[in-house]
């Protein structure tokens, strides 16, 4: 973490967002102008946002964009989170000693503790304690000081560590499992890093080699990071350590108020056309136009949504105008 860019935004200064676009014009310029192209006349090229991505080649330097940030100087208030998220982030993150806490041992100390510590993975996880985050949306609209519709967290607890923990709570989804944890009448998304690590595992699109000099709780977030659609989407908060990670440069899009996609456009269009209902509606919501790469193939490629269920279709674009009227 100590070779990682540490960057801040002004407390005081909340990022200002311009007048919202009328829905119907944004539709029609996703679809029918050819001006989509160039609505964006600061946008980097297909190259460079694949660069950004994939890196230059040269694997014995951390990417240049990867940041943390002081949550607290993006505005973020541990209050505006709900209150059933809070409680699950709390018991997952009170089940043992935090890892760092063993980054202040060393020689023969370190070799007493270690000895101490049951020789079970399930039992050595749960006595170091579990990592916590916030990703995805929800991060991006406490940025900005929107209140999110629900909040996502991911672990370093397993599933079935997951399941022991929480009395209500099963899992759903047998592709990409994760966790429901029930909280009164509220539905808590917990995923785990070792469930989207194997999500992961089955794109070619995405690298997997780990950086020099990254240490294993970067590389988890990083990696988990590469799933998201767009970069905006692609931060993780912790609101122990109150810090942002943004190795995407998701907080620098968020003040241009501009929609990428975290992989090239056309290969994550084509890996998931539903994707392309998503970027409208983000943008539809929040104000925001996309970048020239993520604008040409969302034209391109529109025709795609067709293969979408019918139901999909109908929520999605339900959501788009429902996010437009609020």
């Amino acid at each position: 973490l100590s070779k990682m860019a540490i960057a801040g935004i002004g407390g005081a200064c909340r990022i200002q967002l311009g007048l919202r676009r009328p829905l119907l014009y944004c539709l029609h310029k996703v679809r029918y102008s050819a001006s989509v192209v160039n609505a964006e006349s600061i946008a980097e090229p297909t190259d460079v946002v694949h660069r950004r991505v994939h890196g230059n080649g040269n694997n014995n330097v951390l990417p240049s964009e990867w940041k943390m940030l002081n949550s607290k100087d993006l505005g973020i208030s541990s209050s505006e989170i709900a209150k059933p998220t809070r409680l699950v982030l709390k018991e997952l993150k009170k089940k043992g000693i935090p890892c760092s806490y063993f980054t202040t041992f060393s020689g023969p100390h370190l070799l007493f503790v270690l000895f101490h510590v049951p020789p079970y993975p399930f039992l050595c996880r749960k006595f170091l304690g579990y990592e916590v985050f916030l990703v995805g949306g929800c991060v991006r609209d406490l940025i900005l000081n929107r209140t999110p519709k629900d909040f996502d967290i991911i672990t370093s607890a397993e599933l079935k560590e997951i399941l022991r923990t929480f009395p209500r709570c099963e899992v759903v989804g047998k592709r990409f499992p994760i966790c429901h944890v029930h909280v009164g009448d509220t539905i808590v998304e917990v995923s785990s890093f070792s469930t989207s690590a194997r999500k992961l595992g089955g794109r070619a699109t995405i690298p997997f080699r780990k950086p020099q000099g990254c240490d294993e709780g970067d590389y988890a977030r990083w990696r988990n990071c590469l799933q998201r659609d767009f970069t905006i989407n692609g931060l993780m908060f912790d609101p122990f350590a109150k810090v942002v990670y943004d190795y995407l440069g998701g907080i620098e899009d968020i003040e241009k108020a501009k929609v990428r996609t975290v992989i090239p456009a056309n290969v994550s269009f084509v890996d998931d056309c539903a994707r392309i209902l998503r970027a409208v509606r983000i943008a539809a919501r929040l104000g925001f136009r996309f970048t020239r790469e993520t604008a040409h193939f969302v034209k391109e490629f529109s025709g795609s949504v067709l293969r979408l269920d019918r139901v999909w279709k109908m929520m999605d674009l339900f959501l788009v105008f429902l996010s437009h009227s609020l």
